[in-house]
């Protein structure tokens, strides 16, 4: 028996044509294994609806089509269900597709759903908020609000609201709470991370594993103006971990209060409370990974 599977298209995401994803669905898919059905978001969380839908449809698989904001929603709907997410990368980040190895080009993207190679990833749980892949409270939380509010698209105009940001941005004060430690001080960057990156390569948290049970906290503490080229490097060359300015702790469960009132979960913003109790829940999405991914 074939399985089904449901691409939901966000034609608003990311850069690039977006008419010819049908097409390009009906020639690389596996017919012989798959049939298929194609829905297009219309508004905001129209994903996470026609997600939850599929879900209660039996659908097998529901992919998402578009950026790390289509994948967060598809892939919150589908936490704790027998339906299997795919993604298919066409947004300007692309943060899980990466680390789960999933290939950027639409071709090969769908042709890893052809090979069916599936995990149990872990996900977060912030107050009442899923997350999959990543989240913030600092300067990664500002740039994910000002991103929203802006029609660039793609690295160069990320790149460029990072920097005009940054030149202007004031620290703000945290405290992390663990079982038994309590900490507070102020952050540039005070991120959760499950996968390893945000987006374009830019990776907050290089040895993050999403089916290890445990997510890690990533601290950067304020700092002179002439480490930001280094530090940026690092990022880059997955070497975060390795700086002398920065705190990567792992944990299952932390407590958090920020003095902001604005976060972001897999780059999307949000608004939050300023008390934020975090878990990790094990093995809770399955989901497609990519033929190179290693746990």
């Amino acid at each position: 028996m074939k399985q089904k599977i449901r691409f939901i298209i966000n034609p608003r995401s990311g850069v690039g044509r977006k008419e010819q994803l049908p097409a390009l669905i009906d020639e690389h898919l596996d017919h012989s294994k798959f049939e298929y059905e194609i829905s297009y978001t219309q508004y905001r969380k129209h994903a996470k609806k026609l997600a939850e839908e599929a879900a209660k449809e039996n659908i097998d698989i529901v992919c998402a089509v578009g950026g790390d904001g289509s994948v967060h929603e598809v892939g919150t709907a589908l936490i704790n269900s027998a339906t299997r997410m795919a993604i298919i990368p066409v947004g300007s980040g692309n943060g899980l597709a990466r680390h789960l190895k999933i290939p950027l080009q639409v071709e090969d993207a769908i042709k890893t759903i052809n090979e069916g190679r599936e995990i149990q990833m872990d996900t977060g749980l912030v107050n009442d908020k899923p997350f999959l892949g990543t989240g913030g409270y600092g300067f990664d939380a500002l740039i994910a609000k000002k991103f929203d509010l802006t029609n660039k698209r793609g690295f160069m105009g990320y790149a460029k609201l990072v920097v005009k940001e940054y030149l202007k941005y004031k620290p703000v004060k945290v405290t992390i709470e663990f079982p038994h430690l309590r900490r507070e001080f102020p952050v540039v960057l005070c991120s959760l991370a499950n996968s390893s990156e945000f987006g374009n390569g830019f990776s907050v948290s290089p040895l993050s594993d999403v089916s290890d049970g445990k997510m890690e906290l990533c601290v950067i503490r304020p700092f002179s103006i002439w480490r930001l080229p280094f530090l940026i490097y690092r990022f880059f060359k997955k070497t975060t971990h390795k700086s002398p300015i920065v705190e990567i702790i792992p944990f299952s469960k932390v407590r958090i209060y920020v003095e902001n009132n604005f976060a972001h979960y897999d780059g999307e913003p949000f608004k939050v409370r300023r008390e934020l109790n975090v878990e990790v829940k094990p093995k809770s999405l399955r989901i497609l990974v990519g033929k190179n991914y290693n746990k």
